[in-house]
Order: C-alpha cells, then sequence, then structure tokens
C-alpha cells in the first residue's frame, strides 16, 4: 500500500459538501463554482467536435490548435516568451497541472513554501509528491500579502521552491507588482523553483496581474499553472494547462501526464478552442458581475452580520475570507472557524468552509464564495441575519452535527 498517502488529508470542504446535501433549500456558498455558464463558443465547439466524430485518441500533451493557441495567449496577455507550443501542456483542470508539476519537480523531503492560508489541495499535492509543505503567513493587514522578509527566512537548505496564487484562494489577496519583483529576485538569488499559480488571473478588481515568468530571467526557472475553470465558466469540464521552458522538466511532466489520463478528454480540448477563437467580451462581462456580487454581498455582511462578520472586499478572485469576532459565544471549544461553519449551515443552510481547513494562519475566519447568482446571494444574507439576531447565537451546532475535525500538523 502507498502508506505515504496517509499523510495526505481530504480538504474539509468534502465534508461540507457532505454536511450541505442533508440540508433543504441549502445555500451553496460552500464551492468555488460561478453560476454563469459557459460561452456558447465553447458548447458549440464541442457540439461540433461530437458531430464530428473528435472521440479519439490525441496527442498526449494536447491538440496542436489548442497549444497554438495557448503559446500566443500566454505571449500575448501573461508577456511570457514562450517560444514554442510544445512549450505547454494541456491538463485535466488546474489541480491536475499542479499534481504533475509537484510529482515531476519535487524529491522526497523537498521542502516548499507556500502562502497560509492555502487552498488545500497545494499542500496535499506536495504531500503525495512525499515533499513537506511550509506555510508562511500572509496577514490581513498587508491585504493578505507576505511580509516578503519573513517570506525569505522561510528558506532553508531543503527548499526547492516557492509557491505563489495571485489571485489568493482563499481571501482574494493580489500581490503586487514590486511583490512579484521581490519575490523573482529571491527564487533568483536563492537557485530555487517558483510555481505561478494564476487561475484567477481574469478576476481582478482593483490593481494588475503580473505573471513571474514575464519578468527578465524568471520563465526559465517558473512553472506557471492556468485553468479555463475560472475565466470561461468552464469549472465541471476540467481544463488547464501549463507552461514551462525547461526540457528535462517536460519530458518528467510529459510520463506523469500520460500515465494518469494518457490525453485530455478529446471534446473538451476543442472547447477550450472554441473558448480561444471566440470573442473574449466574456471575460470582461464576468468580471463585473463578479464585483457587483461581491459589492452586494459585502453590503449585506455589514448590514446581516450583526457585527459577528468582518472584513475588507478583495481586490480579486471571488471569496469573501471573513474574520469571525473572538467575542462570538462558540462555548470555547475547539475551533472557532468549524464552530461558526456548524452554525450557519445549521441554522441558516448556508454552506462555507472554515479557515482552518485552509492551514492554521485561516483559524478564526470562515470563507464564502460570492460568485452565486444575486438572488441566492440575498437570500443568504438574509438568513444569515436570521441566524444572527434570533438569540440562539450561543447555541452553536445542532447536536446531530459532527465534531470538528482533527486538524492537520501546520506542515499541511
Amino acid at each position: 500500500m502507498g502508506h505515504h498517502l496517509d499523510r495526505v488529508p481530504f480538504s474539509g470542504i468534502i465534508r461540507i459538501r457532505d454536511m450541505m446535501y442533508s440540508i433543504e433549500n441549502p445555500f451553496r456558498l460552500d464551492q468555488g463554482d460561478v453560476s454563469f455558464d459557459a460561452p456558447d463558443t465553447v458548447k458549440a465547439a464541442m457540439r461540433r467536435a461530437i458531430d464530428e466524430n473528435k472521440s479519439h485518441y490525441l496527442q498526449t500533451t494536447g491538440v496542436p490548435r489548442l497549444l497554438e493557441l495557448l503559446a500566443d495567449k500566454l505571449r500575448r496577455v501573461n508577456r511570457i516568451p514562450v517560444a514554442d507550443p510544445d512549450e505547454v501542456m494541456v491538463t485535466t483542470g488546474g489541480i491536475h497541472a499542479l499534481y504533475l508539476v509537484c510529482q515531476a519537480l519535487l524529491e522526497p523531503g523537498d521542502e516548499v513554501i507556500l502562502p497560509d492560508p492555502t487552498w488545500p489541495p497545494c499542500a496535499g499535492n506536495m504531500l503525495a509528491a512525499r515533499a513537506v509543505p511550509v506555510g508562511c503567513p500572509v496577514h490581513e493587514s498587508l491585504g493578505w500579502r507576505f511580509d516578503l522578509d519573513e517570506l525569505e527566512s522561510r528558506i532553508t537548505p531543503a527548499t526547492r521552491a516557492i509557491y505563489i496564487n495571485s489571485p489568493h484562494n482563499p481571501t482574494g489577496g493580489v500581490l503586487t507588482r514590486a511583490d512579484v519583483e521581490r519575490i523573482a529576485a529571491i527564487v533568483q538569488e536563492r537557485n530555487l523553483w517558483l510555481l505561478s499559480d494564476e487561475a484567477y488571473e481574469d478576476v481582478i478588481y482593483d490593481g494588475e496581474h503580473v505573471s513571474p515568468a514575464s519578468l527578465p530571467g524568471m520563465y526559465e526557472r517558473c512553472i506557471s499553472v492556468y485553468t479555463f475553470s475560472k475565466t470561461y465558466a468552464m469549472t465541471g469540464l476540467r481544463l488547464g494547462y501549463l507552461a514551462t521552458p525547461n526540457s528535462a522538466l517536460r519530458e518528467r511532466i510529459k510520463k506523469v501526464l500520460f500515465y494518469t489520463c494518457s490525453n485530455v478528454t478529446s471534446v473538451v480540448q476543442f472547447g477550450g478552442i472554441g473558448a480561444l477563437e471566440g470573442p473574449q467580451d466574456c471575460v470582461a462581462a464576468f468580471r463585473e458581475e463578479l464585483k457587483a456580487r461581491r459589492d452586494l454581498f459585502y453590503d449585506g455582511i455589514r448590514h446581516h452580520g450583526a457585527g459577528v462578520l468582518t472584513g475588507a472586499a478583495p481586490p480579486g478572485a471571488f471569496y469573501a475570507f471573513l474574520r469571525i469576532d473572538p467575542a462570538w459565544p462558540h462555548e470555547g471549544k475547539g475551533s472557532a472557524s468549524w464552530a461558526m461553519a456548524a452554525h450557519l449551515i445549521s441554522r441558516a443552510r448556508i454552506g462555507c468552509v472554515p479557515g482552518a481547513d485552509f492551514g492554521p494562519n485561516g483559524e478564526g475566519y470562515i470563507r464564502f464564495c460570492f460568485a452565486r447568482d444575486r438572488r441566492e446571494l440575498a437570500g443568504a444574507l438574509e438568513s444569515m441575519g436570521r441566524a444572527f439576531g434570533t438569540g440562539a447565537i450561543s447555541e452553536v451546532a445542532a447536536a446531530s452535527s459532527p465534531p470538528p475535525p482533527r486538524l492537520p500538523p501546520a506542515s499541511a
């Protein structure tokens, strides 16, 4: 048996999903999924692929036309000096891309510095590669960004790479250009790799997105990971990609890609071609609507949160990572964030994820996804107001609710 996998925790998001299935008429603010539908160009391209019987094996790294379009996009939009489409590989979503990179790059015992809090599968993929995730706090007082001196202090002789995710899940923090430049300098000076997860590159309301691989000398030591999920509302179709000019690393990644899926689903790849060849106005339209939903949600929190949940609206992504008032009476037992999640699920039918699930620095916070439609958001906010205004606020987590799980160690 692969005993090392026993060290890899399941994300608490899985437990939350199971809890939500027992709730009648739930508000599904727990999952990081948008309520938009994929553009018609994507659906038309997939229907055409089915009609044309494009249901056979494909090249392992991706359909040539899709790789050409992705290389062009990376050059034009991200300013990354991709020399050849062969430097790009198509994956089964962003999480698959991270798995491939971790398996191909990391040796047992290698340390990878990553944000705390962070999206749980990041640490999970590192643990699956028998590496050691090392959390470094991102600070609410800095707009959920690193203290870069603190980041550098985490480097040891065992450090192999730094992982960044901007815009950031779960907080919505966005690294500034100066941040990215400083991190790039650290990576170059310390001879490290940089793993750049840019899943939310098109969901920025304030500031700019800077791809680290676009900076001088960085493409050679940066592995950039992307997904169609957020940009084109293709979450269930599972289509992502990565880019690196390092031929030896690409050969390793190609092996893991082949042994995990042979090739990414053919029809979905043609849907990706449709997304890139079609008009791009949907990207801006999605972003503007998400911004409106962000503002609606935070206005509602100020009114319905009763001071129990507070926080500034994020400059990127589509999550509200809200601070729980330490005075909130959760009976002083265990995790406040798990208690809050249980309270809102059982008392208000609101799906949400406890901050502790994202790492030790996330304890005391709760995450909501505001990418749901406005009616669902409004309903959730009204239900929250009733839950916080009933006088039953101290009766946290119904007796039938399971106890909070044992939290993973800080390194996870």
